[in-house]
């Protein structure tokens, strides 16, 4: 009986400290769910700094990325954040190769009548950079082209005989024709004609080598024309006074533009100096030849004047007008 009296509170004595180490394990180890919440709160509050850290570095880790080990999504998703590369398909020229221009202003030298004349370059150099001045040798086609510095009252007559002959042309302006002038562009686009870019201000683009100046000149004339026809430009590009050099070839191209030159044109944008019908006839006929590329000025008075007989008299000799469009293959 003693030792039965001894037993019990002994045993109530080991329950009690049981229970007492339980209830603190308890409160030093919370259980997983709470757990679980907690770093999933934090995480979530930690998200935005880290998303904008990513971000900022995503160029970074692009750059260190070897090129051969990039995702063709990964190519995808890097031209289209680059607005200039989203253009058009840049051509490669063989490696170590360059452009020999034999001078930064346009020129040509002409032999027997009714042949095509030699340029600065080559037309097959010329077509690394989609840049044109003379078509195929054995058609006879002539490719129009106008430059409209200004308007002057010559360019109604000029767009009468073109709809008189159904000929197509391209007229080449600049930010000046554009915004005195919305009317005669909208004609021309009603009319079937192309409308190319001649810059804004009409500078010497040879003189610039950054990319931001020269996409300027070049978005400026295409945005304000969009604006007035609600038409985009047409991706034709025509350097002022043909001054130019193979790093604004390789501009204009990387902005998706095709520079045209021209295989034929004749001193008409003087307008106090005009050639007389007779001089203007002698070399426009004398010198056309198979895919010319002919170049006027909206500006001449004769060209108003001579240019539906001027018209008839090519079709006369067997040619026909095509647009750009046939020549470039855009």
């Amino acid at each position: 009986m003693k030792y039965k009296n001894m037993i019990l509170p002994l045993l109530l004595a080991a329950l009690l400290a049981g229970c007492g180490n339980s209830a603190a394990q308890t409160e030093e180890q919370p259980t997983p769910a709470t757990d679980n919440v907690a770093s999933d709160t934090a995480s979530s509050d930690e998200r935005p700094a880290d998303i904008a850290e990513n971000e900022s570095s995503v160029g970074e880790v692009a750059e260190n990325i070897p090129e051969d080990e990039l995702s063709a999504e990964t190519e995808d998703e890097a031209e289209e954040d680059t607005p200039l590369a989203a253009a058009t398909d840049v051509k490669t020229p063989p490696e170590g190769w360059t452009l020999n221009l034999a001078s930064e202003d346009w020129g040509l030298s002409f032999g027997e009548s009714g042949t095509q004349p030699n340029g600065n370059a080559s037309a097959e150099d010329l077509a690394w950079y989609d840049s044109y001045f003379v078509g195929n040798s054995e058609e006879n086609v002539i490719y129009l082209t106008f430059d409209c510095g200004y308007e002057n009252g010559n360019t109604e007559p000029i767009l009468d005989a073109l709809k008189k002959h159904d000929a197509p042309a391209t007229f080449f302006v600049v930010g000046h024709f554009l915004e005195t002038a919305p009317d005669l562009v909208k004609r021309m686009i009603q009319e079937g004609h192309t409308v190319g870019n001649h810059t804004y201000h009409h500078l010497d683009m040879s003189s610039i080598s950054d990319m931001e100046s020269f996409q300027k000149e070049m978005d400026d004339v295409a945005n304000l024309f969009q604006e007035i026809t609600g038409t985009e430009l047409s991706p034709y590009y025509r350097p002022p006074q043909g001054k130019c050099n193979e790093e604004n070839l390789k501009m204009a191209q990387k902005l998706g533009y095709c520079t045209i030159f021209w295989s034929l044109a004749h001193v008409d944008w003087n307008q106090d100096n005009q050639p007389s019908h007779e001089e203007a006839f002698s070399k426009l006929t004398s010198r056309i030849h198979p895919g010319a590329v002919v170049l006027l000025h909206n500006t001449s008075q004769t060209n108003g004047e001579i240019l539906d007989e001027l018209l008839t008299k090519w079709e006369d000799m067997g040619y026909t007008f095509k647009p750009l469009s046939e020549l470039t293959g855009r």
